[in-house]
């Protein structure tokens, strides 16, 4: 039998898999026609971000189509990557 995973998900205490209810909706934006988007000042000032932040892509997919595209800051990207190969890393070179 596998151990759970008890890291915090991204918005409370419990494990991602079980804290469903920390997303919402913050705000309906639109696509330019260069393929740019605005994040909104209140969705900015909410979530710290500033000029000059990096963000990774996300991309689910379902039934061969994009369903869903977030946004994750470049810093804790890096950190959730290596949460994640870390441990597997360190099996694999003992």
């Amino acid at each position: 039998m596998t151990e759970k995973d008890e890291s915090p998900g991204c918005c409370g205490t419990e494990p991602a898999s079980q804290d469903m209810n920390c997303c919402k909706v913050d705000a309906i934006i639109t696509i330019d026609g260069r393929g740019q988007v605005v994040l909104p000042k209140e969705v900015r000032d909410k979530a710290g971000v500033k000029a000059g932040d990096k963000f990774a892509v996300i991309s689910c997919q379902s039934e061969g189509k994009v369903c869903c595209i977030a946004l994750v800051k470049a810093d804790d990207f890096d950190e959730i990557v290596k949460g994640m190969l870390g441990p597997m890393m360190k099996e694999i070179l003992q």
